[in-house]
């Protein structure tokens, strides 16, 4: 592959330097503004154009924002950021320790807020930078090699996940939800699956913190379906991860009263819709956290997402303000909307950490438009 290096030149030789030996030790071409020689065009031009025939860029950012060119707002360096995101891979590092400007900060917080992102890392020294490199351009090539993207067979088996237990009378509303990961191949080993280490903290994360899934005056079972690892509570809570990095999330839906003893005595007749809303946030950052966990060198490159509802079969859909406004009386859903289909989307897998709310939106406005309008 040919390698843009995208970086300050002048007083940052020695990390241009760094991640040049690293795109050379992986036997890649690097592409540096240095070695361009004679152009007609501007040296921006030249760069930009350089960075077009190139496969992926290297980006390094420290304390200084750069030169701007006239006639432009923005460095060259970030010229380069903003031509690179719509079509590469960007590799992403960001110098840690500095005090930045305000250009500079905002750049940074440009980068690192993109949903597209390849990848981001930080770096101190020189000799940390190439190691950073070198690995992330090692775990790009091994994810490219393995196999191609293919979001129709991820989402049939995001699809799959989730029918086995959806076709049961569940009398609960609950909401199921799906994160496939391609390229498809295996993340955990079946030894790693059955090490009771995994189960723990899976549980743990279940349990505690921001991203509590499960009741914890319930108790939990795990153990092993077929190859899969499988968390159970009462009521149906669930969590399902395969040896493909696969995850599968079933939480209930109704809403406790008012203390927190029980339930909503109107709860099994409508569906509220941030209560929908909140169990996508909390299911989506758990599972972010579980891919993190299990493929820390992110060789599942894209998601596809699929959720649905189930035990909703004659339930109506309100807002919390809609419900209180009216709560003796609601609309109800029709028995022969039973079959909803599941809501699927594919995405980057840098979506579901750095751009969660658009992707919340994504699947609970469909959802919603599968219940009659509120009354």
């Amino acid at each position: 592959m040919r390698i843009f290096i995208s970086s300050l030149i002048f007083g940052f030789e020695a990390q241009r330097a760094a991640a040049r030996r690293a795109v050379i030790t992986l036997r890649h071409e690097p592409v540096m503004a240095e070695g361009f020689g004679a152009q007609p065009n501007s040296p921006q031009i030249a760069c930009l154009q350089e960075l077009r025939g190139s496969d992926m860029v290297v980006l390094i950012l420290g304390e200084d924002y750069g030169f701007v060119p006239p006639g432009s707002s923005l460095s060259a360096t970030h010229q380069e950021y903003r031509e690179a995101r719509e079509t590469k891979p960007v590799l992403a590092f960001v110098q840690q320790g500095i005090s930045p400007g305000p250009e500079q900060a905002a750049f940074i917080a440009e980068v690192q807020a993109w949903e597209g992102g390849l990848f981001r890392g930080g770096f101190i020294g020189v000799d940390d930078l190439q190691d950073g490199v070198t690995r992330a351009l090692h775990d790009v090539t091994l994810a490219n090699a393995t196999a191609p993207v293919d979001e129709q067979e991820m989402t049939a088996r995001a699809k799959a996940m989730l029918q086995p237990e959806n076709r049961n009378q569940v009398m609960a509303a609950m909401l199921d939800l799906v994160v496939v990961g391609g390229p498809r191949q295996r993340i955990l080993r079946p030894a790693e699956l059955e090490a009771p280490g995994l189960a723990e903290q899976l549980e743990q994360s279940a349990l505690y913190g921001n991203r509590r899934l499960f009741d914890r005056t319930l108790g939990t079972a795990s153990g092993l379906d077929g190859s899969d690892l499988v968390l159970r509570q009462e009521r149906g809570g669930s969590i399902r991860v395969t040896e493909e990095g696969s995850i599968a999330l079933r939480v209930p839906l109704d809403e406790p009263r008012a203390g927190g003893r029980g339930f909503d005595t109107m709860s099994g007749m409508v569906i509220i819709e941030e209560a929908v809303q909140q169990r996508l946030g909390t299911t989506l950052d758990y599972a972010a956290g579980v891919l993190d966990q299990v493929d820390r060198t992110q060789r599942l490159t894209h998601l596809v997402v699929a959720a649905c509802l189930s035990g909703v079969e004659h339930r109506g859909w309100r807002t919390r303000a809609q419900h209180a406004s009216n709560s003796n009386s609601v609309q109800m859903g029709h028995g022969g909307m039973r079959e909803r289909p599941p809501v699927t989307l594919a995405t980057r897998r840098a979506t579901i950490g750095l751009d969660r709310t658009a992707l919340i939106e994504d699947i609970l406005v469909p959802l919603r438009r599968q219940f009659p309008p509120a009354s």
